[in-house]
């Protein structure tokens, strides 16, 4: 049942940033659209009055530029990662793309590994097959694989 509920987690949690992106983004255009709301009711109402208050206006511009600068902070930090990347070496930039994979591979061939050297020696030791099986692959084991694996793939799927 831990083993379920981690890789459940473990799944949804490789798309979470994804998940927080779209709501941070819907949250940033609704109220980008109340702001823009706002400002075209106040200009008609100044409009009408007869005034056009120039202090008012430069206020309602200078907080354009801020929320047009908080979304390009994100766009300037994925331009800064890629820049970073130009001038390396290719094999820097297979290094820094292989940094995720290498930790799943490994984490593969020790588990490969373990489990064969167990299964040598519990054969070696005259130990069941049943028992054997119980120790090799016992239920934090499933629990640390299926998270790992799960997060992978979730991480993955939620990329696209």
């Amino acid at each position: 049942m831990m083993t379920l509920f981690t890789t459940l987690i473990s799944f949804l949690s490789g798309g979470l940033p994804r998940l927080l992106d779209f709501f941070q983004d819907k949250q940033d255009k609704r109220h980008e659209i109340a702001l823009a709301q706002l400002q075209m009711q106040q200009q008609l109402e100044l409009q009408k009055a007869g005034f056009a208050s120039q202090e008012r206006v430069e206020e309602i511009r200078t907080e354009q530029l801020q929320i047009q600068t908080a979304g390009q902070e994100r766009v300037a930090l994925y331009q800064h990662d890629i820049e970073i990347g130009k001038g390396a070496s290719q094999w820097v930039i297979n290094a820094r793309a292989m940094v995720r994979p290498f930790i799943t591979y490994g984490m593969f061939f020790l588990l490969v590994f373990i489990d064969v050297a167990g299964v040598w020696y519990a054969y070696t030791h005259g130990v069941e097959f049943k028992e054997m099986l119980n120790m090799i692959w016992d239920d934090d084991t499933q629990t640390i694989w299926a998270s790992i694996v799960s997060f992978w793939f979730g991480t993955q799927a939620f990329k696209k």
